[in-house]
């Protein structure tokens, strides 16, 4: 249960309106984020009230059950009208139910909210890696960001290092910045059964043949072309050369991921799966000889720790906050393609290693939950119900 806090000259638990809306409907890593506060939230029986598109109403109202569970227009489904509702309709629902709190978990604010908001700021790479982005999209979140950074009452990031770059990039107030780890949900992600490994395994036709594994978006930032080339080196002498696994969607980028294919030898196999089920998730992940998510930058990095959660080796990188998430249980390489062949090779050559980090990896994946996560954001809600009104 959150402490009472004094807000406007009263000793209550802050109201919180969780804005949901901007949840897309294949869930990906803003679904993961919000449903695993929203449910860690309402166990630590936050005074939550949840504002959501139609569509997930039933699943809000069963993951947060003490909520007060609010469903939007209809045409919350288009982003335009989302954006435009955010700005007058969200903060008329907030009046309604008297919310002394308003968190928006995926960096955008209200210009006229009337009352104090927390905005959730996920990666600052549009600013510093503004070429790893799709142009368009990179425009709105430098935009969103910059105002949020000026607005809001307080920020929420999931790393150290967002913070960093947040206070160097935009010159944002530390004092006004609270970090939150992400947390990984065990129920789904989790070492997995032989059976759940052999039915994803013949899922993709590969019928137990060894695979290195790659989950997330097929966008510039995530590396996929440089780790296509570098698996390939890595395994191309091999006498059973594991397949390399794509799964994920495209991310509008498959020009660039079609070229690094194109290079690939013709004995090497590569599957692109598209979208895996959640329930195929733990198999697919702790099935792989290792899981390579050599990304050049990232908020958090929840792929590495649903992967390490999973039971797997993991092989990414050391830049921006993924050292804070795998810390000595996962093997490192840098982003271009050479680097990445070297240490696939190793890896994929020393069992022994793999199996140290693969528990070592499971291990620290425990440390990171969304309960904690929670009682970081309940902090940073009571720091923005008292904060002054200038601020607000």
């Amino acid at each position: 249960m959150t402490p009472d806090t004094s807000i406007r000259g009263r000793t209550v638990a802050p109201r919180i309106l969780v804005d949901a809306t901007a949840v897309p409907a294949d869930r990906g890593a803003l679904g993961r984020y919000v449903d695993g506060l929203l449910g860690a939230l309402d166990d630590q029986g936050a005074d939550l009230v949840v504002v959501c598109q139609r569509s997930d109403e039933a699943r809000y109202a069963a993951l947060a059950p003490r909520a007060r569970v609010v469903a939007g227009p209809a045409t919350l489904a288009h982003r335009t009208s989302r954006l435009a509702w955010e700005q007058n309709g969200l903060p008329l629902i907030a009046r309604q139910v008297g919310a002394d709190v308003i968190h928006h978990p995926y960096y955008t604010v209200p210009l006229r909210a009337h009352c104090p908001t927390v905005v959730t700021v996920h990666d600052v790479t549009h600013f510093s890696e503004p070429e790893e982005h799709n142009p368009v999209r990179s425009e709105y979140l430098k935009s969103a960001t910059r105002t949020a950074a000026y607005r809001a009452t307080r920020l929420v990031v999931p790393s150290n290092a967002t913070k960093d770059e947040l206070v160097r990039l935009l010159g944002a107030d530390p004092g006004r910045i609270d970090v939150a780890y992400h947390g990984v949900d065990h129920r789904v992600f989790h070492r997995p059964a032989e059976e759940e490994v052999k039915r994803v395994s013949d899922r993709l036709g590969l019928h137990g043949h060894p695979y290195v594994a790659f989950l997330g978006a097929l966008e510039p930032r995530k590396n996929v072309p440089n780790l296509i080339r570098g698996w390939a080196a890595a395994v191309a002498e091999m006498h059973e050369p594991p397949a390399l696994v794509l799964a994920g969607g495209a991310g509008g980028w498959d020009d660039e991921v079609d070229a690094a294919l194109a290079t690939v030898p013709v004995h090497l196999r590569v599957i692109r799966p598209g979208y895996l089920s959640w329930a195929s998730l733990p198999g697919f992940l702790g099935g792989a000889l290792a899981v390579a998510l050599p990304s050049r930058g990232e908020g958090f990095g929840l792929p590495v720790l649903e992967a390490m959660a999973c039971g797997a080796p993991v092989l990414t990188t050391r830049r921006s906050s993924l050292p804070e998430v795998g810390g000595d249980a996962v093997a490192y390489t840098e982003p271009d393609a050479a680097s990445i062949a070297t240490a696939l090779r190793e890896l994929i050559s020393d069992p022994a290693r793999r199996a140290a980090l693969a528990e070592a990896a499971f291990r620290r994946s425990e440390q990171f939950t969304w309960a904690a996560s929670a009682q970081a954001h309940l902090a940073a809600y009571d720091r923005a119900a008292t904060a002054s009104p200038a601020r607000q």
